[in-house]
Formats: structure tokens, C-alpha cells, sequence
């Protein structure tokens, strides 16, 4: 599968959810809230959706939210499957451990889409070096850290303010908003995940 280049509110439509790939527009002007129907269907589905289909669309949702094609994601759950523990919540662990999403969950960016571009342009350092692959997995005890030059930055601006308002960074990390650096303090447990996935289906589709 190519990188999805379409309309992202249509896959919150597709899978009747908030997949917050907008950022704060997603709280405010949700199109679920005027246009509430699948993709292509004037009404909605009839009958009861099969195991495999129920199965299917939760490991979708949670790729979409990711914005990740499926050989990633198949790798993390691979991974996952090998690590001792819960398979289930090691994946979720796995993708929140992921630098864009560690940007994201710092205030530094709305959305996993703005936090990989930052990213991907050489924005962030880890411990004080760029790194610019997204799916680099940070480790405890690491910081991240934005670029000096990219505090004036406005989308850097809005999303900072966006995570004061809201209040969502996570008890996992910590963060200087003067100095724009963050901390991985300890690794998140299963109830400070950020994707409202039910992770055992998504084990159990790909166990099938």
C-alpha cells in the first residue's frame, strides 16, 4: 500500500471515529459532527459485521492514526509477538515510543503528520544529535529536543499553546517549554496510550 496522499477526514468518516489527524481542527470542526456517513454510502451499512470485519477495521483505525502503511505496522507487531509480556500492549508501547509520536505527545506538533515533517526536515535531536527517522524508537532517559531556531516558528507556536489549553502531555514525559526540550522519564503503560484502540482484536487479526 502507497502513502495515503487523499483527504484525511475521510478515513475518520471511513472509521467512524476521531482519528485527530489534524490536530486541534479536530476538536473544533470535526466533520463527523455534519457529515457522520462512510465514504460512498448514503446510509449506512445493513447487517451485522463479520469476526474478520470487526478485526480488520480496528487494525485500520489504529494504522490511520499512525499514518503508517502496512509493512511497518506488521513489523511492530512482529516485534511485539517476540518480546516477552502482553503482544497487545507492547505493540501500543512499541508505536508510542516512536519519535514522531513522542513529538507529538510533547506539544511540540497537533498531529503525527506535522510531528514526522518536523521530523524528517532535521528538526529534532535526540541527546543532542538529529535524527530524522520517524519510527526511531526512543528510550528512557533520552531527550528531545527541538531545533533553537524553530521556537519563532508558528506551527511550533500553535501547538505549544494548543498542549497548555489542553493539558494532554502525558505523565511519561517531561518538558522545558523555554528551552523546547523534553524527557522520556519512564516507558507509558496501557492506560496512558494515546490511540483508543482495542489492541487484542488487532493481536488477534494478525494471529489468524
Amino acid at each position: 500500500m502507497a502513502r495515503y496522499t487523499g483527504a484525511v477526514c475521510r478515513l475518520c468518516r471511513r472509521e467512524q471515529t476521531k482519528l485527530f489527524l489534524k490536530g486541534e481542527k479536530c476538536y473544533t470542526k470535526c466533520i463527523l459532527d455534519s457529515r457522520p456517513t462512510t465514504p460512498g454510502m448514503a446510509k449506512p451499512q445493513r447487517g451485522k459485521p463479520s469476526e474478520y470485519q470487526i478485526r480488520l477495521r480496528e487494525k485500520q483505525k489504529l494504522k490511520r492514526m499512525m499514518l503508517m502503511t502496512e509493512t511497518p505496522l506488521q513489523r511492530a507487531m512482529a516485534e511485539a509477538s517476540r518480546s516477552p509480556g502482553n503482544s497487545a500492549g507492547m505493540l501500543l508501547r512499541t508505536l508510542e515510543l516512536r519519535l514522531d509520536n513522542i513529538v507529538r505527545r510533547l506539544g511540540l506538533a497537533t498531529s503525527v503528520s506535522t510531528a514526522r515533517q518536523l521530523v524528517r526536515h532535521g528538526h529534532v535531536r535526540v541527546d543532542g544529535k538529529i535524527v530524522n527517522i520517524p519510527s526511531y524508537t526512543v528510550k528512557v532517559g533520552q531527550e528531545i529536543q527541538l531545533e533553537p531556531g524553530m521556537k519563532d516558528n508558528v506551527g511550533v507556536k500553535l501547538a505549544l499553546d494548543f498542549a497548555e489549553k489542553k493539558a494532554n502531555r502525558p505523565a511519561f514525559v517531561s518538558f522545558d517549554s523555554e528551552k523546547l526540550i523534553g524527557k522520556l522519564v519512564r516507558e507509558p503503560g496501557r492506560e496512558e496510550s494515546s490511540f483508543p484502540v482495542n489492541d487484542r482484536l488487532i493481536v488477534e487479526y494478525y494471529s489468524r
